[in-house]
């Protein structure tokens, strides 16, 4: 907004200026950062890169940094295949689970046939 009032003469910036006021307040108003998975993107990396400034401003020695990061590491990736494993783990288990609905769909569509043939027999003789 800051772009489009430079170019305004004064009049026509405290109107606009009122007229934002006016649409605040009425609840109209929509700001342009609704966006929550870019906030949540922007969270995580803010994080991340005030969890590795702390670390690296801790008064240790380089070897216990190192080693210090070296065991984050490894319990990151260890969670990961951990949430790895669960994921397939549910993944197979939905499988698993559509193809017994499946199979009971089909034994179900086969015994409505069975049932439904004489009654087509005896329409088609008719």
């Amino acid at each position: 907004m800051f772009f489009r009032l430079r170019g305004l003469r004064a009049g026509a910036r405290k109107r606009l200026c009122r007229e934002k006021e006016v649409l605040m307040r009425s609840g109209r108003y929509e700001s342009s950062d609704s966006n929550i998975g870019t906030a949540i993107t922007f969270l995580l990396i803010g994080l991340g890169v005030g969890a590795m400034t702390a670390l690296m401003l801790a008064p240790k020695t380089g070897k216990q940094f190192r080693r210090d990061l070296q065991r984050g590491y490894d319990d990151a990736r260890e969670t990961l295949g951990d949430w790895a494993d669960d994921a397939r783990d549910v993944v197979r288990d939905a499988g698993d689970r559509a193809r017994e609905v499946a199979k009971k769909g089909a034994d179900l569509a086969d015994d409505l046939r069975e049932k439904v043939e004489p009654l087509r027999r005896a329409i088609n003789r008719s």
